[in-house]
């Protein structure tokens, strides 16, 4: 908690400083609108005393200019130095917190070239879970065996803090892993170093497009196993193939809920149907846990 509230207003950070930052999950920041947590149990406002409260009335209102100090602090006072992150739409903090970043895109052509008028943070602490998935391991990992593994879940089910686990236990225990970090979640790196545990024998290619750096981390980095998170475009089905070609072990993740629903969508139809995978390991939140719902085979068969 303490290196979000060095990037936090003056103000903010004395009203955050009481919570408990190992419940939070988010900290949304929007101008002219109620300071808001996300935690394990649920969302609150946050009062100007630093209270939790259910009643909009009592939340604390952010000011414009509260967010506009925020970014100074994020930046360093150098928003130009990250404008390729504020380009993505996020900017990563050391420890491994994320900074969403919501405004008025200034447009080239039809790409989004940058961002102003910054209006909305999303803040989200980081809580690496180590161990998380042990339970997988068994699925995934036989011996020297590795399967081609995918992790299915809904949004908010931790199919990322689960990929990271696993590519971490890999590691350590030998194998020498690719990661392509598209959006810098599975490693967060800060200025090129990850802030999470990936393991020791982690090559991490932060920031590149999935297709295009599992190529590349092929022909540079000779890794056993190659780890992505959330496929689904045409690019990434031929990139995959072309990794189990080489010879490399794949994980990847996937939004669903189901492996009949993703064999349903163009693009994971192609990725589900055509043999590259051979677990499917579905997850799910219950009452507020994530749990293994089911483990499949490659040929959608029920494991025990």
């Amino acid at each position: 908690m303490e290196t979000v509230l060095k990037i936090m207003a003056a103000n903010l950070r004395t009203i955050l400083k009481k919570m408990d930052a190992k419940s939070i999950f988010e900290i949304r920041l929007r101008a002219e609108k109620p300071l808001l947590l996300h935690t394990i149990s649920g969302e609150y406002f946050v009062t100007g005393a630093g209270e939790c409260s259910r009643q909009k009335e009592r939340a604390y209102i952010v000011r414009k200019n509260e967010i506009c100090e925020t970014m100074e602090y994020i930046s360093n006072y150098s928003l130009y130095a990250f404008e390729e992150e504020v380009r993505q739409g996020y900017i990563t903090l050391p420890k491994g917190h994320r900074v969403g970043i919501c405004g008025k895109a200034v447009l080239e052509g039809n790409l989004v070239r940058g961002m102003k008028y910054i209006t909305c943070l999303n803040i989200r602490l980081a809580h690496p879970v180590t161990g998380c998935a042990d339970r997988l391991m068994r699925y995934i990992s036989e011996g020297e065996r590795i399967h081609n593994t995918m992790i299915i879940a809904p949004p908010g089910c931790g199919k990322t803090t689960m990929l990271r686990d696993v590519v971490r236990q890999l590691s350590d225990g030998g194998k020498t892993v690719g990661v392509v970090d598209e959006r810098s979640e599975i490693a967060a790196c800060s200025m090129g170093v990850p802030q999470f545990d990936v393991g020791m024998r982690t090559d991490v290619l932060d920031c590149c497009p999935k297709a295009e750096g599992m190529l590349l981390l092929i022909r540079s980095m000779a890794p056993e196993v190659i780890a992505v998170d959330e496929i689904g475009k045409e690019e990434d089905f031929y990139a995959l193939r072309h990794a189990v070609h080489c010879g490399c072990k794949l994980l990847a993740t996937v939004h669903g809920e189901e492996l009949a629903e993703l064999k349903a969508k163009p693009g994971l139809k192609e990725i589900c149907g055509a043999g590259i995978f051979g677990r499917f390991l579905i997850l799910e939140k219950k009452e507020g846990h994530i749990r293994m719902k089911e483990a499949l085979d490659g040929e959608g068969r029920h494991l025990t």
